[in-house]
């Protein structure tokens, strides 16, 4: 979409969001109060919800958040299930962002992946329809696209009999979301939004059920470890009733794990 201005973000085509309602993706406290479970969390949401609830309660400046490009994909099929993943995350990060270049080049990263893993020539037409819409501005239609070829990928890997390579590729996606969001709250001082950086404890424990459905040999390889590790003392640290409102400290430090993780699994 192009205005008088110039071109228009895809933060700026959405509809005026609604106001959440308490006890759902309310993270305001009363002064001198905190909110100890400030984001409200189900299944159905997705990492395009958990990015757009950030960038509602922070200032946003998406394009600072990219990454490098990844490394060409290893021929270890979880190593590049899980950085395929991360490049779906990426796609949410950079419809936040309406960069339309970006998206096409972080597109043609997905197609090398999805190569890799034998999708190359069913998910081709799905990213080059995605990539010619953000070209025309379409975005909010894109956004609603990129989740259903989110949804689409796993449905493939599922059907040829993948289904740990499914389960990574959506942890991925939302490890790569969470390290995203984590940057964010590094800037806020607010105590009350702190807990955006994990976006809810639930979250982190549907994770963490999500890895134990691996099979046994996928779930206790060496390569995984890192990933469940992390995500195991994110669930203690931030699950802690009795520890208190969350420090800036903890935010950096959850930063800083994710960051970790997410460069052991992809950048190495």
């Amino acid at each position: 979409m192009i205005a008088a201005a110039g071109i228009v973000s895809a933060q700026e085509v959405k509809a005026a969001p609604v106001p959440p309602s308490p006890g759902q993706d309310s993270i305001a406290a009363s002064a001198g109060d905190f909110v100890s479970r400030p984001v409200f969390w189900t299944k159905e949401q997705n990492p395009a919800d958990f990015l757009e609830m950030a960038g509602r309660h922070t200032k946003a400046r998406w394009r600072t958040l990219y990454r490098p490009q990844p490394p060409v994909p290893s021929t270890d099929r979880m190593r590049t299930s899980f950085a395929l993943g991360s490049l779906m995350g990426e796609s949410y990060l950079i419809w936040e962002a309406g960069d339309s270049q970006q998206f096409r080049n972080n597109n043609q990263d997905i197609v090398s992946y999805c190569r890799t893993l034998g999708l190359g020539e069913k998910m081709m037409p799905r990213l080059m329809a995605q990539a010619k819409m953000a070209e025309m501005d379409e975005w909010k239609d894109l956004r609603q696209e990129i989740v259903d070829g989110h949804q689409e990928l796993l449905r493939l890997l599922r059907d040829q009999m993948d289904e740990d390579l499914a389960v990574l590729v959506d942890m991925g996606a939302w490890m790569r979301s969470l390290e995203i969001v984590s940057k964010l709250v590094i800037e806020i001082p607010d105590v009350d939004k702190r807990h955006l950086c994990i976006g809810s404890p639930a979250l982190l424990a549907e994770l963490r059920a999500r890895f134990a459905t691996l099979g046994d040999d996928t779930r206790r390889s060496a390569l995984l470890q890192p990933v469940i590790l992390v995500l195991t003392d994110l669930e203690k640290t931030w699950g802690d009733t009795a520890a208190g409102a969350p420090t800036q400290g903890m935010v950096a430090r959850t930063h800083e794990k994710l960051n970790a993780v997410m460069k052991e699994m992809i950048m190495n």
